[in-house]
């Protein structure tokens, strides 16, 4: 039991901790961080759990990058992509609906491409979403190796 960030090793105490609040294995320092980061900016906690599963796969996303309108939950810059975590997709109104839409005609106005990702899809499937995640960002790239 290690810190994913700083490979400090973990007690019981600590990693179970982080676990709980995280799903993901932090030492306090980089718990203190991310506790921090969820009150700043509302990063939900699958946000966390992706931005740790895509490091692993060898990604290097960016918490809560500013696009220049808002914070969002993860970055891939090299490709231009924007990852938000939907945490309320299932009470989505016209107006959330007509918001996103706009959201997304911004990023796409700057070059960026913005996915969603319903929350619980990074809870319950965290690899199987690394791995789509793997799939755009390579797609992504080829596109841009087109232009």
């Amino acid at each position: 039991m290690t810190c994913l960030e700083c490979n400090t090793s973990l007690s019981y105490i600590d990693h179970k901790r982080s676990m709980d609040f995280f799903g993901v294995e932090l030492c306090q320092q980089h718990q203190k961080r991310m506790e921090k980061l969820i009150e700043k900016n509302n990063t939900p906690p699958e946000a966390i759990q992706l931005y740790y599963g895509l490091k692993d796969a060898g990604i290097n996303p960016m918490m809560e990058w500013w696009d220049g309108k808002k914070s969002v939950d993860l970055a891939i810059s090299r490709v231009k992509l924007n990852i938000e975590i939907d945490t309320e997709y299932h009470m989505i109104t016209h107006e959330q609906a007509i918001n996103d839409l706009e959201e997304a005609m911004h990023s796409f106005k700057n070059g960026f491409t913005t996915i969603r990702i319903p929350h619980v899809l990074v809870k319950y499937y965290l690899k199987e979403t690394v791995n789509n995640i793997l799939g755009i960002v390579e797609g992504l790239r080829e596109n841009i190796k087109a232009i």
